[in-house]
């Protein structure tokens, strides 16, 4: 299951309770992390001289990237509906546990996270992709 980010969390609360403005981002970016970012977003992002977060929208529309709501157990749930693939790694192995979902290629607002359901290690030349409904967000 999927988490919301503690900036998400009260994001929602200012908007529906207090009637605040909650801007939505022009595109999702995906990062990938070596530890649990954390719903206050301090887990450990991989470093390697070829990693970038990747556009879940892939050039198309926000909703183009993922696919409409539906059921799933007691909640809701989004995919991506886009192949993602980040660059080869270059720098050595990495051990990728986690994603998180971001408004910004650099730096931005964590949006949501969570973990693979298997940790990936990847070596130099490997190439991470996440196949079609591979990546869920699901909010219970």
């Amino acid at each position: 299951m999927s988490a919301f980010s503690d900036n998400l969390e009260e994001g929602i609360l200012q908007h529906t309770l207090r009637g605040n403005s909650l801007p939505t981002p022009s595109t999702i970016y995906i990062a990938l992390f070596t530890s649990d970012p954390t719903d206050a977003g301090t887990g450990e992002e991989v470093s390697d001289s070829s990693y970038l977060r990747q556009d879940a929208a892939k050039g198309g529309s926000i909703d183009s990237g993922w696919t409409a709501p539906t059921a799933s157990g007691d909640g809701k749930m989004c995919s991506n509906a886009k192949l993602i693939q980040f660059p080869p790694v270059a720098d050595g192995s990495v051990t990728v546990t986690h994603y998180a979902l971001f408004d910004a290629q650099a730096g931005g607002n964590m949006l949501y996270h969570a973990p693979f359901s298997v940790s990936k290690t990847l070596e130099i030349n490997d190439v991470l992709s996440i196949d079609i409904g591979g990546m869920q967000v699901i909010l219970r």
